[in-house]
């Protein structure tokens, strides 16, 4: 998704940034609070921009920001598949949310994959029905 905001945005770090530490945090390196803080940086990022663009910062900064709490893992999920949605030009954004949807449940470990799925069934609508795929 990066490259959907920094197509817009090449001179801003902060999505990036978001992701690099929600992963150092998984890796142990930093704290929790460093992890919000870029997350909530990316967030601000995002703020003036529209469609694509937007969303990729706010995935970015979800994964970030709640990365700490098993009930808010769709977030950084569902603003993906509304990037690629928005960033499809010639009408598929539909087919294309799907395919990322489809790849993002391709990574899902086995041992919480039917978690997530679940939780994805539960939560669909409250997430703009975007794993419907």
């Amino acid at each position: 998704m990066l490259d959907l905001f920094e197509s817009v945005r090449p001179e801003d770090p902060r999505p990036r940034q978001a992701i690099e530490h929600a992963r150092a945090w998984v890796r142990g390196e930093i704290k929790m609070m460093e992890s919000r803080s870029a997350g909530g940086h990316a967030m601000a990022a995002a703020r003036d921009l529209r469609g694509a663009a937007r969303h990729a910062a706010y995935a970015a900064g979800q994964a970030g920001v709640v990365a700490h709490v098993a009930a808010h893992e769709l977030g950084a999920a569902a603003y993906a598949i509304k990037a690629v949605r928005a960033a499809a030009s010639d009408g598929g954004g539909d087919a294309v949310g799907r395919l990322e949807c489809r790849w993002q449940r391709d990574q899902l470990p086995e041992a919480i994959r039917e978690l997530v799925l679940d939780d994805q069934r539960l939560r669909n609508d409250l997430c703009w029905s975007v794993f419907d795929c």
